[in-house]
């Protein structure tokens, strides 16, 4: 490994969460196999050392560490705010300490869009600084226009129930017909100071030396042309940075889990058969939905693999049909001949997997964009069906509802459920040329890495 003052050495910096730092990883894995003289340091606190360290990286990606400054991942979620506030302010300066001590010199940062005072740090130190969406286009469009919902009316709305949340928002640039139910946060009154953070960084983000979107062409090329008439520096599809490029290289058992059974009774499974449920790892549904989910899937009689942390063996109880495990290698098992469809919290990663594997989704979102992936899911790509119709907790879906929609989505020989699987085979197949030699998605990571190269070269001059 060259660490001369002549090589590339990238920083690489995630916003401090699961959905943000396995697509920044999967980003640096992308580009550490493009080039092997690349040098990238992958930046997390201490506590994310902890969790991600003994997961093999490539030999030119090593990982460093700065202080516990936010609060813990474990309690996160009981004060969203407080931890988004920290992330905004306690991490720029020990990640500028750590910047300075780095050999070699740091040729470019790439950091996620949430993290603005990278750009600072950028500016400070003379490093260009490159932003990474970790989410839908869509997403970043709707966030980017934010104003055009306040001016017309349509922020902060106190109740989404009835009438108002059906209203259509059609004036948000590449975005199709919304409804108002479906934006992210036109309610989120009690986290106003956190959405201020957020949009401030996505407007500052056009300041960087290039948007990099986890997204692949084909599916929001409308989003992003119109955001390139607008935003003057590069864009680049690197989508999808899911860890497809580890399936080849992995034995079919996960390796870090000597004993999946799981893979074993997927085997066992009829083709298509089994719809897989996973709803997320940061928040989780209430316990009364839990329950109904539960007994609706059991009501449904359709066979299941459900990732369930902590409420597994609670969840398993009576149930011949279905399998509850407290973690499973998601993209394999999606990618398996016996999964015919995916209950999903519609988190962005989830949803990339999904259409990668060419798997149809049953969309139960919970908050922020899992929202407005739902609706692309269903609405625009029609690869799926709404299970939950309405946010907020205290809307529970029902156990009757649940088993009925699951027997329509997973039957094999109805009409709509054979035009969702096709629809997402068509998805799969526009996936596979993008990230194929010479696609889309492998020739924008070219490009940036091109990019990166020149900009060390003028550095170095």
């Amino acid at each position: 490994m060259d660490t001369t003052t002549s090589a590339v050495h990238v920083v690489a910096i995630p916003s401090p969460g699961r959905g943000h730092i396995n697509p920044m990883m999967n980003l640096c894995k992308l580009l550490a196999s493009s080039d092997d003289s690349l040098l990238i340091t992958f930046v997390v606190t201490e506590e994310w050392l902890g969790f991600i360290g003994s997961a093999p990286t490539p030999p030119n990606i090593r990982l460093r560490s700065i202080p516990n400054v936010i609060p813990s991942e474990l309690v996160r979620g009981a004060d969203l705010a407080g931890f988004v506030e920290a992330v905004y302010t306690k991490m720029e300066a020990p990640f500028e300490r750590l910047l300075e001590e780095l050999e070699p010199k740091v040729s470019c940062i790439v950091a996620d869009t949430y993290l603005s005072w990278a750009l600072t740090v950028g500016k400070r130190l003379n490093v260009a600084v490159a932003s990474l969406w970790p989410m839908a286009p869509s997403m970043f469009s709707i966030s980017y226009h934010f104003d055009l919902l306040k001016s017309n009316g349509h922020f902060p709305i106190d109740d989404l129930s009835g009438e108002r949340g059906e209203e259509r928002v059609n004036y948000i640039p590449g975005i199709s017909s919304i409804r108002l139910a479906d934006l992210p946060f036109v309610s989120a009154k009690k986290g106003e100071a956190a959405l201020g953070r957020v949009l401030g960084a996505i407007s500052l983000s056009t300041e960087s030396q290039s948007l990099l979107f986890t997204s692949f062409h084909g599916i929001e090329n409308h989003v992003i042309d119109s955001l390139r008439t607008k935003i003057r520096i590069p864009i680049y599809y690197v989508g999808p940075t899911i860890p497809y490029m580890t399936l080849q290289d992995m034995p079919q058992k996960a390796m870090e889990h000597p004993n999946p059974d799981y893979f074993d009774w997927l085997d066992s499974q009829p083709k298509s058969s089994v719809l897989y449920v996973s709803l997320g790892s940061f928040l989780s549904v209430s316990g009364p939905q839990m329950d109904e989910i539960a007994n609706g899937l059991q009501a449904s009689g359709v066979r299941f693999l459900w990732v369930a942390r902590g409420d597994a063996t609670r969840l398993q109880e009576g149930s011949n049909m279905g399998l509850v495990v407290p973690w499973c290698d998601q993209l394999r098992v999606l990618c398996h001949s016996s999964v015919g469809g995916f209950l999903t919290h519609c988190g962005w990663n989830s949803t990339m997997e999904s259409v990668y594997a060419g798997v149809p989704m049953l969309t139960f979102p919970l908050l922020w964009d899992q929202i407005t992936n739902a609706k692309l899911i269903v609405e625009d790509w029609k690869v799926g069906l709404r299970l939950k119709q309405e946010v907020g907790e205290k809307n529970v879906v029902r156990r009757q509802e649940i088993a009925q929609t699951v027997k329509r989505f997973m039957d094999l020989d109805g009409d709509e459920s054979g035009e969702l699987r096709r629809r997402a085979r068509e998805m799969k197949e526009i996936c596979e040329k993008a990230i194929k030699k010479g696609g889309s998605s492998e020739t924008n990571l070219r490009a940036f890495f091109k990019e990166i190269v020149q900009g060390h070269k003028n550095q170095s001059s």
